[in-house]
C-alpha cells in the first residue's frame, strides 16, 4: 500500500476530487494548509541591484499561502496511475502549483469492521 500526498492550489481542489473519484480511489482526505516552497510565498520574483533574484539570506520575508493538501492510500499497483493524474490535472504552469510524494503504508485498519491492509483499502 502507498500514501499519496499531494500540495495543490485551492482552486483545483473540486477538479482533483474528480480524478480521485475516476480512478477509482475509495477515500481521501483534504486539510486546508498554509506553506511555501522555493519562492519563500513571494509571488513575482525580486531583483537586487545588479538585477539578481533576491536569495533567503538577503530578504526574510516570508508569506505563507493557502494550500490544500489531498491524502489518499492506495494499493501499490494503482499508485504510479494516480499520481499522473493528479500531476496532470494539479498543473497550472505557474508556480506554487504544489508537490506530490507516495510514502510505503506498513498496515492500514478499518476502524468499523476490522478489517486490515488490502481489504482496507
Amino acid at each position: 500500500m502507498k500514501l499519496i500526498t499531494a500540495i495543490i492550489k485551492p482552486e483545483k481542489l473540486d477538479e482533483l476530487i474528480e480524478v480521485v473519484i475516476d480512478n477509482k480511489a475509495h477515500g481521501l482526505t483534504v486539510t486546508e494548509v498554509r506553506g511555501f516552497g522555493r519562492q519563500f510565498g513571494q509571488l513575482a520574483g525580486r531583483a537586487d541591484a545588479d538585477g539578481n533574484a533576491a536569495r533567503w539570506a538577503v530578504d526574510r520575508r516570508v508569506a505563507l499561502l493557502p494550500k490544500i493538501r489531498l491524502e489518499l492510500l492506495v494499493l501499490d499497483d494503482d499508485a504510479e496511475t494516480m499520481v499522473e493524474a493528479i500531476a496532470k490535472h494539479a498543473q497550472t504552469e505557474t508556480m506554487g502549483d504544489g508537490k506530490i510524494w507516495v510514502s510505503p503504508v506498513d498496515s492500514a485498519l478499518r476502524v468499523r469492521t476490522g478489517q486490515r491492509d488490502r481489504d482496507a483499502v
